[in-house]
């Protein structure tokens, strides 16, 4: 049975009962479904249930509840979009007057869900068969086929012409190439082909790695960096110009040459000013971590001047500032010393102060955290401190401290 032939049998009365008797399945018990399923099953119906009962559990991080009544393949759990990301993207879409799109390397449908949700027609296009056969199951199975059309075609050889958006996001990982592909130009299909195909359209956006060099991103065009929970997801590349109605602030807009980091759930979104990088200066009471996606879109110096902060050294990007400003675009800490980095020094510290929970942070330093957790030997004391492994001014430094939350 090949891997069409097994997703058919899954979709059939008697694989939607063993899907059915897999619900609550714990890998723990693959062995034993396994051979109790084979008494009454075909054994290649079992193996096909169970790797798909499989798939759905790692599913559930990106899609919830909606993964326990999907399909989906190896690489379309990898590869799919987290349902947060694709939510907010359709709303933008949906916010710029978008009613029907392209979307092109489709996979398992995630985006095309998203976006029927947002009330967009949407055609569903990827050339690996496995793949659409799943996209077209999702649509049925959470009620949005009338919405959601799947074609099983090369998408450079479909015209995006009579529709008022196009979406693509190519393939970023490669068996023959080890896995992850970094360069932009050997994506499936290459960025090059995909920003000409979105500049054809009014409005396009264009998924790709968070790690773009900048260099590589098109000017006439806006890229936005995502975070969920703190956690960078991907960036896109907006192309086009917004209606009316995107958004009241405008937030939707699309600006050509902007750079902008969105942080989810929460949704709150940074449009960089173009701002020159802040200057270093001395470590305040308050240190400033920015988001990823912050980080990512280079805009750290916009952080900078709504906490009306500087860095603690040009190449680190971390904030400070002499009083408390609230902002969505970094974590705050108050600092309660600064020291030169000494690892007894540290430890004679933690042990005078009772700590016993410490969450170790780096950035700019060769020490590994868990290296130096392991050689602070921590007591189990009642107290808690955050330390800042780091640089300032170029030296080597331990910043202690604790969030701001916790500041009492």
């Amino acid at each position: 049975m090949n891997d069409l032939d097994a997703f058919a049998a899954l979709l059939a009365p008697e694989g939607q009962t063993l899907l059915a008797e897999l619900r609550d399945h714990t890998p723990s018990d693959e062995l034993a479904a396994a051979t109790r399923l084979r008494r009454t099953h075909p054994a290649a119906l079992v193996s096909a249930a169970l790797g798909q009962a499989q798939l759905r559990q790692r599913a559930v991080a990106k899609f919830g509840a909606d993964a326990g009544r999907m399909y989906f393949t190896p690489n379309g759990v990898e590869q799919s979009t987290r349902a947060t990301v694709a939510a907010h993207r359709a709303a933008r879409l949906a916010a710029l007057g978008v009613r029907t799109l392209a979307d092109l390397c489709c996979g398992i449908g995630g985006d095309a869900i998203a976006l029927a949700r947002a009330g967009i027609r949407v055609l569903a296009v990827d050339r690996d068969p496995l793949a659409c056969a799943a996209a077209r199951a999702n649509a049925e199975a959470l009620g949005l086929a009338e919405l959601i059309e799947v074609r099983c075609a090369d998408v450079t050889d479909v015209d995006t012409a009579e529709y008022d958006a196009v979406f693509v996001d190519p393939a970023r990982r490669s068996k023959a190439r080890g896995g992850r592909i970094f360069d932009p130009e050997a994506y499936s299909p290459p960025l090059s082909w995909a920003v000409e195909a979105a500049r054809k359209a009014p409005v396009a956006a264009l998924k790709i790695a968070p790690g773009v060099p900048h260099e590589a991103l098109p000017e006439d065009a806006e890229t936005e960096w995502i975070s969920d929970g703190g956690d960078v997801k991907e960036a896109v590349v907006w192309f086009g110009a917004a209606q009316d109605g995107a958004g009241q602030d405008g937030a939707g807009r699309i600006t050509p040459g902007g750079r902008r980091a969105t942080l989810l759930p929460a949704g709150d979104s940074l449009l960089g000013a173009g701002l020159p990088d802040p200057e270093p200066g001395p470590v305040g009471d308050w240190l400033y971590e920015p988001d990823g996606a912050v980080i990512r879109a280079h805009l750290v110096a916009d952080v900078a001047r709504q906490i009306d902060g500087r860095l603690i050294d040009p190449t680190i990007a971390y904030l400070t500032a002499d009083r408390l400003t609230e902002t969505p675009y970094a974590t705050a800490y108050a600092i309660t010393d600064v020291l030169p980095f000494h690892v007894k020094r540290l430890k004679a510290l933690l042990r005078e102060r009772e700590v016993g929970i410490a969450v170790i942070k780096k950035r700019g330093s060769a020490v590994e955290p868990e290296e130096l957790r392991k050689k602070l030997k921590l007591s189990g004391g009642r107290n808690s401190c955050t330390i800042f492994l780091t640089r300032v001014a170029g030296a080597p430094t331990m910043l202690l401290g604790h969030p701001a939350a916790d500041a009492g």
